[in-house]
C-alpha cells in the first residue's frame, strides 16, 4: 500500500500501519498503553482510523526528533483541546526551541571532542614517527 492510497483508506489493521511504518506491532500496542493512539475494537481486533493514523506520524516524527513520549502525548492533547491550536503550536515553538538549544549544545561539545581528539592523534602519530626514526 503506499502513501496515497493509505490516505484514502479509511480503516487499517495493526499490521498494515506496521508494515507502512516499518515499526513492529509492539511498539504501536506500546502506544496504545501510554494513551497516544486510541484504536476502536471489533471483537478482539484493533481497528485504526484516519486519524490514528495521523497521529502514528506524529509520534513517530516526534520520536525522530529526539522529543520524549511526555512531550508527545502533551503536544497531542492540545489537538483535542484547543480548536484554534493556538496552545498546540505555542508548545511545539516552545519545545522546539528547547531542543534545538540542547542540539547546538551538543553539536559545540562534540566539535571541542573532535578537535581534542584531532590534537591527539597527531601528538601519537608525531611520536610514533619519532620512535620508528630514532
Amino acid at each position: 500500500m503506499n502513501r496515497i492510497e493509505a490516505e484514502q483508506r479509511d480503516l487499517f489493521a495493526i499490521a498494515d500501519l506496521a508494515k507502512e511504518f516499518g515499526i513492529s506491532t509492539r511498539a504501536i500496542r506500546f502506544y496504545e498503553s501510554k494513551g497516544l493512539l486510541d484504536p476502536d475494537r471489533v471483537g478482539g481486533t484493533r481497528v485504526f482510523r484516519r486519524r490514528d493514523r495521523a497521529r502514528l506520524i506524529l509520534i513517530l516524527r516526534g520520536k525522530r526528533l529526539g522529543f520524549s513520549l511526555r512531550d508527545i502525548a502533551e503536544y497531542l492533547s492540545l489537538y483535542d483541546a484547543d480548536s484554534t491550536r493556538t496552545a498546540q503550536v505555542e508548545l511545539l515553538t516552545e519545545k522546539v526551541e528547547e531542543r534545538l538549544a540542547l542540539l547546538n549544545r551538543q553539536m559545540t561539545d562534540l566539535k571541542t571532542t573532535i578537535a581534542e581528539l584531532e590534537e591527539i592523534r597527531a601528538l601519537a602519530v608525531e611520536r610514533l614517527n619519532q620512535v620508528k626514526a630514532s
